[in-house]
């Protein structure tokens, strides 16, 4: 690698060992954290419950500015801002526990996450001691309120296709901005905007524009189909002109402050995710309980645990997905010199480093909150399907996940690529790992002896074989394809689905044995037993994937011979399913929601 480091970098988790102690999970949360998790939920039966009819289903998106100010005055705007500015200064773990707890709150999560989030983020990383001061303490109070301006009628994916113009006026005093953006939530009430925009026609810039500096107008509210209490309007920008000092970092620079922003929303997205998950089961499981069916509770039949169990099992890997990753963004940050006068902006690039971590918890955990929104509303029949339950409206607002920063697909493709970029640039040794274990599948297989077995043992081995199936497809797909691999889309989507299969089963097997050094095995009996469903669930999605990547880069000989070896790979004897279900379904029932 090109420089040493004291922490493991993005990606690194696929090429070594990584030790329970190590890892950061939700067992370790401090005081602090559980007393600022508290507040959050506290605003939420105080302030966002009464509103619920409101918001949710009469979709008065004009709610969505006095509920950030209050949420402003209970200090739940300022966890990212640096205290120097009025704000908590917090580490990754506990933002990641505010997202987690606000994603209660419904539409109002999508609210506040583009205020404290996006909306002021930018400012907080890029923005010059001048710019930080004047917004920065008015943003953590919800004295100002802001919304991200990126997405445009004709550009989502492709950001830098923007077609919104800067054009320095005749004096050098202002730029004229002219455009519209799309689908920029909070819109409707937003103070100021984060809007990217080219100088030129050509240089793609951010800038911080105030509505009152003339020149904005706010279209309609989008009728959507969820998040209803939620602003989203277009926003219109004629001749709107902006100071030169609210240029936003430099000139021609502004993707690097769109994309890495655009991490920090991912993975918050994943806690947000996460949360998204423990409200299905909390509203679903409790009414498995009371509903019967043929005299007995509809709990008791097998295909309704299954279904408990299999939402309990992804939420599980979801958020020690999550928290693991919240432990190597604080490890990293905390590498770094906090009185440096760009202590902030090296915070960004240290997250910028595990951008292949956020595009993994954004998908996984989207994904999984997708699982629990159709079981959920699938186990309560007819009445998940009407507006009076919770499972309906979750239902249609976990939709838009998938969607909103950056699609899955993009993601996807992000994965992938970013390893491949970190091993071209020396700062990942992907490709030396990966030829020792294509090496490897055209070997004989060696037969170990076989003693007693150990805590996890079997498990340790797949997710061991997960990681070498990962390291072996896409190194393969590097070599045949070489520069052109970006071009083959299912390919590099396949290898992300394995990479991330392996890192979600691996954060999962890591939380479990530290809760069995902590607490003993039988405390940690549970987790185990979710993280076994789980997991060979997984290894059945990565043979598939395997093969599929294979078939589309290989052929003859060589992918016979390929294919034998990495059938060894994801090879792993069935488990009984019927009584994991059992055993898990049993120990939510009994809290009558997600038992961590």
């Amino acid at each position: 690698m090109s420089e040493s480091k004291t922490y493991p970098t993005g990606g690194e988790f696929l090429l070594q060992e990584t030790a329970p102690a190590d890892v950061f999970t939700p067992e370790d949360f401090s005081e602090n954290q559980r007393m600022i998790a508290q507040a959050a939920r506290d605003f939420i039966e105080q302030k966002i419950a009464p509103r619920t009819e409101e918001l949710e289903y009469k979709g008065n998106t004009a709610l969505g500015e006095p509920l950030l100010k209050e949420a402003g005055e209970m200090g739940l705007l300022m966890v990212d801002v640096p205290e120097a500015y009025g704000g908590m200064g917090a580490d990754k773990a506990t933002v990641m526990v505010v997202s987690e707890i606000i994603s209660w709150s419904g539409s109002f999560a999508v609210s506040h996450g583009a205020q404290s989030g996006i909306g002021t983020l930018p400012i907080v990383y890029f923005g010059t001691p001048e710019q930080k001061s004047k917004y920065l303490p008015r943003l953590a109070t919800g004295e100002l309120l802001t919304a991200y301006a990126l997405t445009e009628p004709g550009s989502g994916s492709d950001a830098l296709a923007a077609s919104t113009t800067a054009v320095l006026n005749d004096t050098g005093t202002h730029f004229m901005l002219n455009g519209v953006k799309q689908y920029i939530t909070n819109a409707g009430y937003a103070d100021m905007f984060i809007v990217f925009a080219k100088i030129d026609g050509k240089h793609f810039s951010a800038f911080i524009v105030e509505k009152a500096f003339g020149g904005v107008s706010i279209g309609a509210e989008e009728k959507k189909m969820g998040i209803k209490g939620s602003s989203t309007c277009q926003v219109i920008l004629e001749d709107c002109p902006v100071p030169v000092e609210n240029l936003l970092g430099e000139a021609g620079k502004g993707h690097v402050i769109a994309f890495n922003i655009l991490n920090v929303g991912r993975f918050k997205l994943g806690a947000s995710s996460v949360g998204g998950c423990k409200i299905a089961l909390e509203n679903a499981v409790p009414y498995t309980s009371e509903r019967h069916q043929f005299g007995e509770p509809i709990n008791s039949f097998g295909l309704i645990r299954s279904k408990i169990a299999d939402v309990a099992a992804r939420t599980f890997l979801a958020e020690s997905m999550v928290y693991r990753t919240a432990g190597l963004l604080d490890r990293a940050i905390g590498t770094l010199d906090k009185s440096a006068p760009d202590y902030d902006l090296q915070s960004i690039l240290k997250v910028e480093e595990f951008s292949i971590e956020c595009s993994m918890i954004k998908v996984y955990a989207t994904e999984a909150m997708a699982l629990a929104g159709e079981e959920g509303v699938q186990m309560l029949g007819g009445y998940g399907y009407c507006s009076d339950y919770v499972l309906e409206r979750l239902y249609r607002d976990e939709r838009i996940n998938r969607i909103f920063e950056g699609t899955n697909e993009i993601n996807r493709m992000i994965i992938p690529g970013m390893i491949m970029r970190k091993a071209m640039k020396g700062e990942l040794p992907f490709l030396q790992a990966a030829q020792a274990v294509a090496g490897e599948l055209l070997e004989m297989p060696s037969f170990g002896d076989v003693g007693e077995p150990s805590f996890l043992e079997d498990e340790t081995k797949l997710v061991v074989n997960m990681k070498k199936t990962a390291l072996a497809a896409l190194g393969i797909a590097a070599q045949k394809f070489g520069a052109n691999l970006k071009d083959h889309q299912e390919v590099l989507a396949d290898a992300a689905d394995i990479i991330t299969e392996a890192y979600a089963c691996e954060s999962a097997l890591l939380r479990t044995k530290k809760k069995a050094g902590n607490d003993g095995q039988e405390a940690a009996s549970l987790m185990a037993d979710m993280l076994t469903l789980a997991l060979h669930d997984a290894m059945e999605t990565v043979g598939i994937k395997a093969r599929q990547l294979l078939a589309n880069t290989l052929e003859g000989d060589e992918l016979r011979a390929m294919g034998a070896g990495l059938r060894r790979l994801v090879k792993h004897d069935p488990v009984g399913r019927e009584k994991l279900h059992g055993r898990i379904a049993e120990a939510v029932i009994a809290v009558g929601k997600y038992p961590f």
